[in-house]
């Protein structure tokens, strides 16, 4: 594995200990052996949570990143563990998604990027923030984030 656009991995296949902030978490990246092809790639992280910034109360999140790479690819644990860093940061839901998705496009430098931050009621009002780099790439499927408005129980659909 020494000589494979692999070998610059510090995280996979061992045991990491979560960051205990989104500054302390390292992202790592490897080169994309399809950059000649336009596709897209999602993750999706339905288990999200950070802090109120003002309470300290926890926040809870259904995140979905789209991406269409372009030299690199994002390593997956390492994505894992910068999105659970962010379990003890305290910060408002417009700052944490946006802050995601700045890091993400500065460190790979994808052909385009978008990020959906569907957050769950606190005080009765649900916030979601999206942020996207761009008009939609022509020529790649990306579909719909799939994640329905928030309804509350008992609501008519």
């Amino acid at each position: 594995m020494t000589d494979s656009i692999y070998s610059n991995l510090t995280q996979l296949g061992g045991d990491t200990k979560m960051p205990a902030s989104p500054e302390e978490a390292v992202l790592e990246r490897v080169q994309n052996p399809q950059a000649d092809v336009d596709y897209s790639e999602r993750f999706t992280a339905p288990e999200f949570t950070s802090l109120c910034p003002m309470t300290g109360q926890p926040d809870f999140a259904h995140l979905v990143i789209d991406y269409v790479p372009d030299q690199w690819l994002v390593e997956s644990k390492a994505l894992k563990l910068f999105l659970g860093s962010f379990r003890n940061h305290g910060a408002f839901h417009e700052d944490c998604t946006i802050s995601i998705a700045r890091r993400l496009q500065e460190f790979l430098e994808p052909r385009w990027l978008r990020i959906g931050g569907y957050r769950y009621p606190r005080g009765g009002i649900p916030i979601d923030v999206f942020w996207q780099t761009g008009p939609t790439p022509e020529g790649v499927w990306i579909p719909d984030q799939g994640v329905p408005p928030y309804r509350g129980r008992g609501c008519p659909r």
